[in-house]
């Protein structure tokens, strides 16, 4: 189990070079490339020469032993503007062709929620069956596979209260990738987006079993959606370590945990990756020794 984080908030702060310098000092074995923005015309992995400049940061990261395990596609996949979904979609594919530069494994790419989810459920998966299988020749050309989210979205009376939403419990999850029924598709877990919509963890780990690919590691108090580190909130990592070990989980262990920056002096942020690091370390110890 390799221990990776992603690379959000150094690269905001810092760049994409110095990122990745600072997670391979702080104890990482590997980093998630946060593609997060559709569109970024100051950012050279959107610019004409972002093969050549991907192909630098992969030679970076072999150098100093850390690789991209995974990334993470723009999003939200829609909006349901079909001329602003048709340049989202052209944006995912872009950033499926960087991670895969990078040598990524998965790319995590967001199911379609831009309508309310209870009234909706079908129509979307119906939109998301036709939207990831759109995605099968990109996985086939650029050689890396699609992981899936479990997701959430507010209450549409009010919008201050966490609802359910696409594949956020594990019998639409598992529904949508044995509907999909394609190597190129697995399923990435958001374990706060598990608790905030109330699912039962062991029910979602233990019912994904081998669709489980890959992870998005995190902390939340139930209520909000804070993506901190693990030990912080109210999540039982011990427990969550432990299941993954029972399904025999072959991933890696991915923090998506970087809110856990916020406060901190941008000078103390390789001192805060470092003890990220640490904490990360413990767990992958806590899933070993669960074998």
């Amino acid at each position: 189990m390799l221990l990776s984080t992603q690379t959000s908030r150094l690269q905001n702060k810092f760049g994409y070079e110095a990122a990745i310098r600072i997670l391979a000092g702080s104890g990482f074995d590997a980093f998630d490339l946060s593609l997060f923005r559709p569109v970024d015309d100051n950012d050279k992995l959107y610019k004409r020469n972002f093969r050549a400049y991907a192909k630098s940061l992969r030679d970076l990261a072999d150098s100093l032993g850390i690789r991209c395990n995974q990334s993470h596609a723009p999003f939200p996949s829609s909006v349901g503007d079909p001329e602003k979904d048709a340049e989202i979609f052209k944006s995912i594919v872009h950033a499926m062709e960087i991670a895969s530069i990078l040598g990524a494994d998965h790319i995590v790419v967001h199911p379609k929620q831009h309508m309310p989810y209870r009234e909706n459920a079908a129509k979307l998966k119906e939109i998301n069956m036709r939207f990831y299988n759109e995605l099968i020749p990109y996985c086939k050309k650029f050689g890396i596979k699609v992981a899936l989210e479990n997701m959430w979205q507010m209450n549409p009376i009010g919008g201050k209260t966490i609802v359910d939403s696409t594949c956020s419990r594990v019998e639409e999850f598992c529904d949508y990738l044995d509907t999909l029924d394609s190597p190129y598709f697995g399923a990435c877990l958001d374990t706060g987006h598990v608790s905030l919509c109330g699912e039962d963890m062991g029910v979602m780990i233990r019912g994904l079993g081998k669709r489980l690919k890959a992870l998005h590691v995190h902390d939340t108090d139930g209520y909000r959606d804070l993506h901190t580190l693990p030990y912080t909130a109210g999540n039982d990592f011990g427990l969550i370590m432990r299941l993954l070990s029972e399904i025999g989980y072959e991933g890696d262990l991915t923090f998506e945990a970087d809110t856990f920056y916020r406060g901190f002096p941008v000078e103390l942020y390789p001192d805060v990756a470092a003890f990220m690091g640490k904490v990360g370390r413990h767990l992958v110890k806590t899933f070993n020794e669960s074998k």
